[in-house]
C-alpha cells in the first residue's frame, strides 16, 4: 500500500546511562534516568507494564480517554532485581536507556533498539526491535495489502475518506497493534496519545518498529501474551469491553442512504416478510430529517415516526435512525438543539472565543464539545422525543469530525474544545489534541444519554470514527467502502484486525456502499456477510438497488439460505457475545487466534478464512473472481463440513511446521461458501425465525462433533434488557466424552435464573454408523440412526439440572 511517513528532524537520541546502577527500584516497578528524561515503569498486572517517559523528569497529568482510572491506578507487587524487576509472568530489564521485557525462561518479548528514543521539540520517536518472524496485527480497520501490518507505515488521524486499500489514514484511530510469532510469542502495544501519531513497521528499517508523534505524552503499555488471545484478553481489561448487545442487533439488517419516505420503508419491509428474508432492523439515513437537520423529523416524507416504529416492532423489525453530531447553525428558528446548545455554551470555539461553523450536510454547522461532560448530558437529552417514538438505535455518522469545503476534510486544528471530564484537569486544548476523540466521545455522550433515557435497556449505538476504548460504547463499521472484489476481501481484513482491536462488534456494508455490486458480488457479499459479527446491507444514494432481491430470484435463493442459516445459528452467536462481553474474544477472529500453528503456516492461501469463535471456520476463495480451486488449512484435531454434517478427509501439509495440519482441496461455486466444523464441538441451533424477537417452535437442537476436548456453550436472556446483569440469563456447558462404554453427554449445572423457550432438546450426533442404545438416568431414549447422513438423532426433556445421557453402539 502507498506509505505514509511522518518526516522528523534529525535530532540526536538522549544520552544513556553508563551502567544500570542508574535504576531505581520501586513497589510495583522501576525508574531510570535517561539524560534529562525520566522513564519509568510501572507494573499494573503481571502480564501488563506501564512506561512513562517525563522529559524534563516531571511526568504530565494521569488523565487518559482510552484506559480508566481504575485500570491505570492498578498495581501489582514486583520482586526487584539488579536491572528492573520481575513478575510472576514476566522480567523487566533496564539497561543503557533500553527496556526489555521477557519472559521467565529469558525469551524477548519486547525489546528496544540501541537509540531508543529520540526527542524533537514537543514531539518523540521512539524505536523497538522487529524480529524477522513477527507479524504485526490490529490497529483497527487500517486498509493494506493483507491482514499483516508489516512493512508498512500508518498514521492515527480520523479521516472521512471514500478509502482504498492503499489509502491511510481513514476513519478511526486506534493505537495498538499486536505483534504475534517473535521469540516470546505475542504481545501488545497500545500507544495512548490522541495527537496525530504514526507507525513504522518495518517500512523505513527493516528491523525495527517506530512510533512517533508530533505532541503530547510519552505513555504506552506493553501487554505479554504469550497468545494474541491472551493479548486481546489483557487489552480489553485494560481498555474495557464491549457491552452486551441486544439480541436483535446480531440479525439481519437493512439499510440504505436513503430510504426517502415512510411508506418506501414499509414497502422494503412488506417484501422482506413476503420473501421471507429474517429480518431485524431497518436504518434510516438523513433524508428522514428536516433539511437534513440532525433530530428533526420531516413530517411530508415521514408523518407518524412513531407510528411508524410500532408497526414495524409489531412486526419484529426494529427502526435505527441516524443522528449525526453537526447542529444546523439556525438560529431564531425554532430548532431546539442549536437554541438549547448557544444557551449552554456547548459548542466547540474557535481560538478568538467565537463559536465555531463549517458546513456539512445541513449547511453551516456548530459541533458539540463532547469532551465536556456538561456537553454530553446535554446531547444525551436531544434523544428523549426519539426514544419516546420508539426508535431502538442510533448511528453516529461524519464524527471524524468531517467538515465540507476544507482541504483538510475536518475543522482548524487550532480550533479550540474545553476539557471537563472524568480525571483530567479542567482546561482548554486544541483540536490537534482532541481530533482524534471527538467521535468517541461523541458516541459516549449518545450511549450515556440513552442509558438515562432508558435505564434498564440496553444501548444500541453504531459510529464510523472512534478511538482505543471506544468499543464501551459503541460498535461500528467500516465506513464508505465499493462495490468490488477488493473491498470484500479487505472487508475481511478489517473486520478481524477491528476485532483484535477491541471492536468484536463490527461490519462492513455488505454489497458496497459506492459503486452498486455485480449479482455475483452482492451474492457472495450476503455469504461471508451472514458470518460476520454486524450483518448489514447497505448501499448510496444514486446507486443500483442492494436489497437482496434486486438480482432476480435464484440470487435471492441463495442469499436468502445464508440469512437462515445465521438464524439457526444464534444460540451459537448469542453465547459468543455473552463470551465477549466476559473475555474480550472477539467472535471474528483470524485462523491463528486458536489455532497459533496457522501464522506461519505455508501450505495454502489462508488470506481469506476467519473463525467464528473457536468452532466455526470460513474458508471464502482467496481469489474470489477466479473459478480455480484451492487449498483450505485446517488445523489438527478434525473437521466436520457446516453443510453436510460429515467429517472431511484431506491430505497432510507438506510443510512441516503446519504440524497435523490438513489440507482440502475446494472449487469455488457461487452457491456455496466453506464453512467447517472443528471436532469436539457441540453445536447450538434453533429453528428458523423471522425475526429474534420470535419466539422458536420445536426443540432446541444440539449437534455433537466427537473428538477431543468435546464442548459447547449455551446463554440465554430477554434478549433486550439488562436483568441479565441481575441474574436474569441462562448458561451452561455441555460436554462429551467417549470410553469404552460409548459417548457420554453432560450437561453440567445452569447458572442463573432465566427460563428457556425451549421445552425439549434435540440432539444429533454425527460421524455416528449404525444404530445405538441411549438412555438417560437409567431410562432408555428412543434414537433413530441416518446411514446417509451418517448421524444419529434422538429427543430429550430440557436438562434444566446435572444430566448425563450416554449412547452406546448396538
Amino acid at each position: 500500500m502507498a506509505a505514509h511517513l511522518v518526516l522528523l528532524p534529525a535530532f540526536p537520541a538522549m544520552a544513556a546511562p553508563s551502567s544500570a546502577a542508574a535504576v531505581s527500584p520501586q513497589r510495583d516497578g522501576a525508574e531510570m534516568r535517561i539524560g534529562t528524561a525520566l522513564l519509568r515503569v510501572t507494573a499494573l498486572t503481571d502480564q501488563i507494564v506501564r512506561i512513562r517517559i517525563a522529559r524534563d523528569g516531571r511526568f504530565p497529568e494521569d488523565a487518559s480517554w482510552a484506559v480508566p482510572a481504575a485500570m491505570r491506578k492498578a498495581s501489582v507487587a514486583v520482586h526487584p532485581t539488579e536491572d528492573g524487576f520481575t513478575t510472576a509472568q514476566i522480567r523487566v530489564r533496564l539497561a543503557d536507556g533500553r527496556l526489555t521485557v521477557e519472559d521467565l525462561s529469558g525469551k524477548v518479548i519486547s525489546q528496544d533498539t540501541i537509540d531508543p528514543l529520540t526527542l524533537h521539540g514537543t514531539g518523540f520517536t521512539l524505536r523497538k526491535q522487529l524480529p524477522i518472524s513477527e507479524h504485526i496485527f490490529a490497529l483497527g480497520d487500517k486498509t493494506g495489502a493483507d491482514l499483516d501490518r508489516r512493512g508498512q507505515t500508518y498514521v492515527d488521524w480520523n479521516t472521512d475518506v471514500a478509502f482504498s486499500s492503499t489509502r491511510d489514514p481513514i476513519y478511526k484511530s486506534i493505537p495498538f497493534f499486536i505483534a504475534a510469532g517473535g521469540p516470546g510469542g505475542s504481545y501488545g502495544l497500545l500507544l495512548d496519545n490522541t495527537f496525530r501519531a504514526a507507525f513504522d513497521f518495518g517500512h523505513v528499517d527493516a528491523d525495527s518498529t517506530i512510533i512517533s508523534a508530533p505532541d503530547g505524552p510519552i505513555d504506552y503499555y506493553l501487554i505479554a501474551g504469550p497468545s494474541t488471545a491472551e493479548v486481546v484478553r489483557r487489552y480489553t481489561d485494560l481498555t474495557g469491553r464491549a457491552p452486551l448487545p441486544p439480541l436483535w442487533a446480531l440479525g439481519y439488517q437493512q439499510s440504505r442512504y436513503s430510504y426517502m419516505s415512510a411508506d418506501e420503508v414499509r414497502q422494503i419491509a412488506a417484501r422482506l416478510r413476503a420473501e421471507k428474508v429474517p429480518t431485524d432492523a431497518m436504518w434510516l439515513d438523513i433524508d428522514y430529517q428536516d433539511r437534513n437537520r440532525p433530530f428533526t423529523v420531516n413530517t411530508k416524507t415521514f408523518p407518524d415516526l412513531a407510528g411508524l416504529t410500532g408497526e414495524l416492532k409489531r412486526d419484529g423489525i426494529n427502526l435505527i435512525a441516524i443522528t449525526d453530531l453537526h447542529i444546523a447553525r439556525a438560529a431564531n428558528q425554532g430548532y431546539a438543539p442549536y437554541d438549547s446548545g448557544m444557551a449552554g455554551k456547548h459548542f466547540v470555539r474557535n481560538p478568538d472565543g467565537s463559536t465555531f461553523v463549517g458546513p456539512v450536510w445541513p449547511g453551516p454547522a456548530v459541533f458539540p464539545d463532547f469532551t465536556d461532560k456538561g456537553a454530553r448530558d446535554w446531547w444525551g437529552t436531544l434523544y428523549k422525543g426519539f426514544t419516546a417514538d420508539g426508535i431502538a438505535g442510533f448511528w453516529n455518522d461524519m464524527n471524524e469530525p468531517a467538515v465540507f469545503e476544507t482541504p483538510t476534510k475536518t475543522m482548524p486544528l487550532d480550533t479550540v474544545h474545553h476539557i471537563a471530564s472524568d480525571d483530567f484537569a479542567p482546561r482548554d486544548a486544541t483540536h490537534a489534541e482532541i481530533h482524534n476523540v471527538f467521535g468517541m466521545q461523541n458516541t459516549r455522550a449518545t450511549y450515556d444519554g440513552l442509558r438515562k433515557l432508558r435505564p434498564d435497556e440496553r444501548a444500541f449505538v453504531m459510529t464510523r470514527a472512534t478511538y482505543a476504548g471506544g468499543q464501551r460504547y459503541a460498535v461500528t463499521w467500516t465506513g464508505d467502502n465499493s462495490s468490488t472484489w477488493d473491498h470484500l476481501r479487505l472487508s475481511v481484513h478489517q473486520l478481524i484486525n477491528l476485532g483484535l482491536s477491541g471492536f468484536s462488534w463490527a461490519g462492513a456494508d455488505v454489497g458496497g456502499f459506492t459503486g452498486g455490486p455485480s449479482a455475483d458480488l452482492l451474492t457472495r457479499w450476503f455469504e461471508i456477510g451472514a458470518f460476520t459479527p454486524i450483518f448489514r446491507d447497505h448501499s448510496a444514494q444514486g446507486a443500483p438497488r442492494a436489497e437482496p432481491w434486486v438480482d432476480g430470484p435464484d440470487h435471492l435463493a441463495i442469499r436468502r439460505r445464508f440469512v437462515e442459516e445465521r438464524y439457526r445459528l444464534m444460540p451459537y452467536f448469542y453465547a459468543l457475545a455473552d463470551l465477549n462481553a466476559r473475555s474480550g474474544d472477539p467472535l471474528m477472529r483470524p485462523t491463528f487466534y486458536d489455532y497459533p500453528g496457522l501464522l506461519t503456516a505455508r501450505g495454502c492461501d489462508q488470506s481469506m478464512a476467519f473463525t467464528v469463535g473457536r468452532s466455526l471456520l470460513v474458508a471464502p476463495p482467496p481469489k474470489m473472481e477466479s473459478p480455480q480451486s484451492y487449498d483450505v488449512c485446517l488445523p489438527a484435531g478434525g473437521w466436520f463440513d457446516l453443510w453436510s454434517g460429515k467429517r472431511v478427509t484431506g491430505h497432510p501439509s507438506p510443510d512441516q511446521r503446519d504440524g497435523d495440519a490438513l489440507l482440502l482441496t475446494e472449487t469455488p461455486r457461487l452457491d456455496s461458501l466453506p464453512v467447517y466444523v472443528r471436532a469436539g464441538t457441540i453445536l447450538p441451533r434453533q429453528p428458523l425465525v423471522q425475526s429474534l424477537a420470535e419466539t422458536p417452535k420445536g426443540p432446541l437442537e444440539l449437534h455433537i462433533y466427537p473428538g477431543d476436548n468435546c464442548s459447547g456453550n449455551l446463554y440465554l436472556d430477554d434478549g433486550h434488557s439488562l436483568g441479565f446483569t441481575r441474574g436474569a440469563f441462562l448458561r451452561q456447558t455441555i460436554r462429551c466424552t467417549r470410553d469404552s462404554r460409548g459417548l457420554h453427554i453432560l450437561f453440567d449445572k445452569r447458572e442463573g435464573s432465566f427460563k428457556p423457550w425451549w421445552q425439549r432438546v434435540a440432539i444429533i450426533v454425527h460421524d455416528w454408523h449404525g444404530s445405538a442404545k441411549v438412555t438417560q438416568a437409567g431410562k432408555s431414549v428412543d434414537a433413530t440412526p441416518d446411514a446417509t447422513a451418517e448421524t444419529l438423532g434422538f429427543e430429550i426433556a430440557d436438562p434444566a439440572r446435572v444430566s448425563e445421557v450416554t449412547v452406546v453402539a448396538s
